[in-house]
């Protein structure tokens, strides 16, 4: 009788045929555990399994490159084609001395000037004591007698002036023949006589100014019509002629 001998069941994995694929899952797991390894330091960013070639292809890093490159180019060409004003530096704030050396700006030639104030005439020391009068006797002899006097005519009325300044020594009719009369006195040794005058406007004592109002034209006293018989006297009774006179003061009568 012939010894059984064991039979190998053909399920029975064989040995030789069940060591390969061990030894290929531990292959396996170790290339799985080096890409990991590989990913956790942030080397290549993508575990690439290669055969043959110890360097990785540079296509990946040479695209991130360029992209990176674009995208600068594009954020430089936004910034320099905004449409946002850039704001200017601010000046600096001048010196307070530098402020004060500039010029103060002059007015334009458009703005009114004011107008300057007019400016106003002296009054002369001696004036005509009726402007514009018509001269009707001269100082001289008529009709056998001294006429010691000018006569001035204009309307009945008319304003009388003080030829000069001075004191008012008479005022009114003295009943001698010059009617209503002013005697001035002007503190230079002379004197001025205004007669026949309608209406005495001042009083004895009172000063008066050269051109002063001193009463109106009339034909009071001796008079044959309404005029102003206007007298120079170089002390209180010697009359002279008023012509030569008051031409030297500055005052043309028409004698």
């Amino acid at each position: 009788m012939q010894e059984d001998s064991p039979v190998q069941n053909e399920n029975t994995p064989d040995t030789a045929q069940t060591e390969q694929p061990q030894r290929g899952g531990r292959r396996n797991r170790l290339i799985v555990l080096s890409a990991a390894a590989l990913v956790a330091l942030g080397l290549g960013g993508v575990a690439v399994a290669t055969t043959g070639n110890d360097h990785p292809a540079p296509a990946a890093v040479s695209l991130d490159a360029q992209s990176r490159a674009e995208a600068a180019s594009r954020a430089d060409r936004s910034a320099r084609e905004s449409s946002t004003p850039v704001a200017p530096a601010a000046s600096p704030t001048p010196s307070p001395s530098a402020a004060s050396a500039s010029p103060t700006p002059t007015k334009t030639a458009t703005a009114k000037a004011k107008p300057k104030p007019k400016a106003t005439k002296p009054t002369p020391a001696w004036v005509d004591p009726m402007p514009g009068a018509a001269v009707t006797s001269c100082y001289g002899q008529r009709w056998g007698t001294l006429h010691a006097g000018i006569d001035l005519a204009l309307p009945s009325g008319t304003p009388i002036r003080a030829a000069a300044a001075g004191t008012v020594t008479q005022a009114g009719d003295a009943s001698d023949g010059y009617g209503n009369s002013v005697f001035i006195d002007h503190g230079n040794g002379y004197l001025t006589n205004y007669a026949h005058q309608s209406r005495v406007a001042v009083a004895v004592g009172q000063k008066v100014k050269a051109g002063q109002v001193i009463g109106y034209e009339g034909a009071t006293g001796d008079s044959t019509g309404p005029h102003l018989h206007f007298e120079v006297h170089q002390g209180m009774w010697n009359q002279i002629d008023p012509a030569p006179f008051m031409r030297a003061h500055g005052v043309d009568l028409g004698c």
